[in-house]
């Protein structure tokens, strides 16, 4: 392990038990003082890469892919923002407190933990032009940081792509996207390590609890999607896809597990942000949808996503031989805070 990567780890570490502490105050202060905090400790330099207007298509563009691959896709067009490798050790310490900001504690370890299988990907994969590494990682800060003004952060890189929207003292935080490659680290010293475990299992449990009639309707392909539907779109849309097995036919066992299901999606942000998420699945009731595609088999290629009017659950795990997961929590309306800034966006215009 490179020395550089160690000192990364080590922030990971010994920043750990931040995102805990952070649920107990208010998420946007939180979030104000972190990139306060992070932007007084950058040279100019640094300042000039993290720093990026809020107004414009950069803040609503993103993506999961790796950032070599990203100039392939767009044609030459970098993905933006200040790396965590080229940051110094106290400096990195302060941006993943900016990280952990935005999520709960068990987001806080995915996030982390995500962008550790960088490492195992390059053991994988014999990487020796330095693809694959943990400090690739991208800090952006959109405005300027305040508890009451208009102004926005992303964290993006490999797997990893999350997007925080401040206005008026009020947060969003979507979209949130989770990827694990490989789902299942199945060599090496950290062999059996699925990061994102209860997202596979929670799932299959669920559909598992359904009777015969009630999985042919929740079975909407009997093949997985190769990705979720939406992948990186600005906007998300479901086109015409069958909706599959409505929640109005669960028992109370099977709503149980279904709960339970949206919960991990749920709990990954800080509390603010949750019971936002609550709120939109309460409301929405009996008005939301289950669907699978592929097998219901372990090991085998499969899909699963949860919609309603307002949001969208989404997750697949296909690639690698069922060995790379995908995951993202999306707002019909809202991501990006384009609901909330409705206002702020007339008027800027």
């Amino acid at each position: 392990m490179s020395r550089n990567t160690y000192r990364i780890l080590a922030a990971f570490a010994s920043l750990a038990l931040l995102a805990s502490a952070y649920n107990r105050v208010s998420s946007v202060s939180t979030m104000t003082r972190s990139a306060q905090a992070l932007l007084n400790s950058l040279s100019s330099d640094q300042q000039t890469k993290i720093k990026l207007p809020f107004e414009g298509d950069e803040r609503l563009f993103w993506h999961y892919i790796p950032t070599d691959d990203i100039p392939k896709r767009y044609n030459g067009k970098p993905r933006m923002g200040l790396t965590l490798r080229e940051m110094t050790d106290g400096q990195q310490r302060l941006a993943i407190a900016l990280l952990s900001a935005g999520l709960s504690q068990s987001g806080f370890i995915k996030a982390t933990s995500i962008m550790s299988l960088e490492d195992v990907l390059k053991v994988i994969e014999k990487d020796t032009v330095d693809r694959r590494h943990p400090g690739k990682y991208h800090f952006s800060i959109f405005g300027t940081p305040s508890d009451q003004g208009t102004w926005g952060y992303r964290v993006e890189g490999h797997h990893v792509s999350l997007h925080f929207t401040m206005s008026k003292g009020k947060l969003a935080g979507t979209p949130t996207f989770f990827g694990a490659n490989p789902h299942e680290v199945r060599q090496g010293p950290r062999a059996g390590l699925r990061v994102l475990a209860q997202e596979e299992d929670l799932g299959r449990s669920f559909m598992q609890s359904l009777d015969a009639a009630q999985q042919k309707t929740a079975t909407v392909d009997a093949k997985a999607y190769a990705d979720i539907l939406t992948e990186a779109s600005r906007k998300a849309a479901l086109k015409g896809q069958p909706n599959g097995l409505p929640v109005s036919k669960l028992n109370a066992r099977q709503k149980a597990l279904l709960n339970d299901l949206m919960e991990e999606y749920v709990s990954n942000v800080p509390e603010s942000v949750a019971a936002q998420r609550r709120d939109q699945i309460k409301k929405a009731g009996n008005n939301m949808f289950f669907a699978w595609a592929g097998p219901v088999e372990k090991n085998q290629p499969h899909y699963y996503r949860i919609s309603s009017p307002v949001f969208l659950i989404e997750y697949d795990n296909t690639q690698n031989e069922a060995n790379h997961s995908h995951t993202v929590w999306r707002d019909y309306e809202g991501d990006f805070g384009l609901d909330m800034l409705a206002d702020h966006i007339h008027s800027s215009h």
